[in-house]
């Protein structure tokens, strides 16, 4: 039995990182499968492992975590001499990383996870997507992506010349908005669309993407 645990659903974004950073360090884990439907997220035995109620859960041993970054950059550290390198012990170079970090957390994920919701999310539930909703996080979203664009004229990864978590992070939200008519906010910017076309080719995401069949 894997000493690592995942409790979480293969479809949720934030899972899905945490899975992407497992693969990408080639560490076994056991996925303990959460019923988004029936609640099982908000009850016990879940919510003694994540008090808010979301997804996912994760144990190593004896320590327990929740929130999908947190727990990205702890296999990332612990595990460092495993698989994929997604951080770098030099400090400057580590402080880029926890700066595109931040700008994923906070600058890109509010308005990716709304579009993902209303475009992906819903129609899969058969739920009524809202118009208004999207227009205002594709024009959040175009800002955002605008700085990429940028950025990505400089170096082939946000952190610099190797894949690290900065990009990881970004993995589902974009799996789920590339199969919708956002998928023009990243194919109309040529650097943007190169770098999603290069980390969603990596083996390591598609063992995530073969997890969902």
């Amino acid at each position: 039995m894997a000493a690592i645990k995942v409790h979480g659903s293969v479809i949720s974004t934030a899972a899905m990182r945490v899975f992407a950073t497992l693969y990408e360090k080639d560490i076994e884990f056991e996925l303990v499968p959460i019923d988004l439907g029936a609640g099982e997220h908000k009850k016990e035995p879940f919510i003694s492992l994540n008090p808010f109620g979301q997804v996912p859960a994760f144990e190593d041993g004896d320590l327990k975590l929740f929130e999908s970054r947190a727990i990205t950059q702890y296999i990332a550290h612990e595990y460092a001499d495993k698989g994929t390198p997604l951080v770098i012990r030099d400090s400057k170079k580590m402080a880029i990383i926890s700066l595109w970090s931040e700008v994923e957390g906070q600058k890109f994920d509010p308005a990716a996870s709304k579009l993902t919701f209303e475009l992906a999310l819903k129609p899969m539930f058969k739920m009524t997507t809202n118009a208004a909703v999207v227009e205002e996080n594709e024009a959040k979203l175009a800002v955002v992506l605008d700085v990429y664009e940028t950025r990505l004229a400089q170096s082939k990864y946000l952190a610099g010349e190797s894949f690290t978590l900065a990009d990881l992070h970004h993995l589902p939200t974009i799996h789920y908005l590339m199969g919708t008519q956002s998928k023009k906010l990243f194919e109309s910017r040529p650097h943007v669309r190169a770098w999603v076309a290069d980390i969603t080719a990596r083996p390591a995401w598609n063992k995530v993407l073969a997890q969902q069949k």
